[in-house]
């Protein structure tokens, strides 16, 4: 006996045509949902309080949130950004720039701070645009007075250098070199607090970057 060859009426052949049909469509919803993730940005590098947030300054990253309301507390790449972004806080290299964590220029309070750093406790490398953590290296004159955040933890954190001059041009005495940081008003009155707590506190910068 010869085997005919299934014709289009055939129900055979159309039950063949809808499985591989669902098995397309289960594929293409598959892999749409697999990739649930969106883009924001974030910095491109250690960037302190009092900087202001340009597009050369942000890189785009795909991210996957569990859950959808945690977006709104970032910048979506495609969303337009003011011109005139400063940040009120430091935002560390590869972070994702938090909408807290910006103000207008306007709304920004941040003072210039300076102090004196003995030259070898302070890196050759800084200069104006560094960030830079400010450590009190001393023993506190009372015993309640305590860094912030505990022991070992930074006085200043991620704050911007604003000027940095060469050590025989820096005001102070001989072997100090004078650093003005860009400091947000309230951290700048505990940092104040903190250091008149201090019998002959020591200030110790290290470098962010």
């Amino acid at each position: 006996m010869r085997t005919a060859t299934p014709g289009w009426r055939d129900p055979r052949l159309w039950v063949g045509v809808a499985i591989v049909a669902a098995s397309v469509v289960a594929g293409a919803r598959l892999l749409a949902s697999a990739d649930d993730t969106v883009s924001v940005w974030g910095v491109a590098a250690d960037m302190g309080a009092g900087d202001q947030v340009t597009a050369d300054d942000l890189v785009a990253h795909r991210v996957r949130f569990a859950d959808d309301a945690e977006l709104d507390r970032y910048f979506a790449s495609d969303d337009t950004l003011p011109g005139d972004l400063e940040l009120l806080r430091g935002v560390g290299e590869g972070e994702l720039l938090p909408r807290a964590a910006v103000g207008s220029a306007e709304d920004t309070d941040t003072l210039q701070v300076p102090i004196a750093v003995a030259v070898e406790r302070v890196p050759a490398s800084v200069a104006a645009g560094s960030v830079v953590d400010v450590f009190i290296v001393a023993r506190p004159s009372g015993p309640r007075a305590t860094s912030p955040g505990g022991p070992g933890e930074p006085a200043l954190r991620a704050v911007t250098v604003v000027a940095a001059p060469a050590g025989d041009d820096s005001f102070g005495a001989a072997g100090e070199r004078q650093l003005d940081l860009a400091v947000p008003e309230d951290d700048a009155q505990e940092f104040f607090e903190l250091l008149n707590s201090f019998d002959s506190p020591v200030l110790t910068v290290v470098r962010r970057g």
